[in-house]
């Protein structure tokens, strides 16, 4: 198993990094997308930035267009789109694929750790998806935009939630509050 914290990354900015840059944080690591239904989630994902960061947990955005190409702009345009529109201060990626033979190394590698997403009590999220005939390759596969996978202290996924899942849901409240 790869090491999740030494897979190469690029910031918004162009900068090299990796998870392991955040060694010793609980991180919550989203494919986000800037005209999705859920896009207002980043609201949520900066107050939960905010209000955990002091206790060593940080939110990082990963933009995709995996979903209906609902991520088209550039780093720069996704950059000033979330910093406007929602006050996004957590750290943010370069665009990358997190499904299909592309799909990226730490998508690879958050999927084969957790490889199934928690849904949220009632929701029909999936259903829907497979009404309009969205169906991913495998039931591990990242399936919408705003999935969620949660990596503690030492670099391990520890859960998984469902794109419909909001980030101020009891369930990720209570999974973050166990690994801080």
């Amino acid at each position: 198993m790869p090491d999740l914290n030494s897979i190469p990354l690029t910031t918004i900015k162009g900068d090299p990094a990796t998870l392991g840059d955040y060694a010793g944080k609980v991180l919550l690591v989203v494919n986000v997308a800037s005209k999705c239904g859920l896009t207002p989630q980043y609201e949520a994902l900066e107050k939960l930035h905010e209000r955990y960061s002091d206790r060593g947990f940080s939110v990082l955005g990963f933009p995709a267009n995996d979903f209906g190409a609902q991520e088209p702009g550039t780093e720069e345009e996704i950059e000033t789109f979330c910093a406007t529109n929602y006050g996004v201060t957590f750290p943010m990626f370069s665009k990358i694929e997190v499904t299909g033979e592309n799909r990226h190394p730490l998508y690879d590698e958050l999927v084969a750790q957790q490889p199934v997403a928690t849904l949220k009590e009632g929701s029909d999220f999936k259903e829907k998806l497979l009404k309009y005939g969205i169906k991913p390759a495998s039931d591990s596969d990242v399936f919408w935009n705003f999935e969620k996978f949660l990596v503690d202290r030492d670099g391990a996924v520890v859960a998984r939630f469902a794109p419909d899942t909001p980030p101020e849901d009891e369930i990720i409240l209570n999974a973050i509050d166990a690994a801080i």
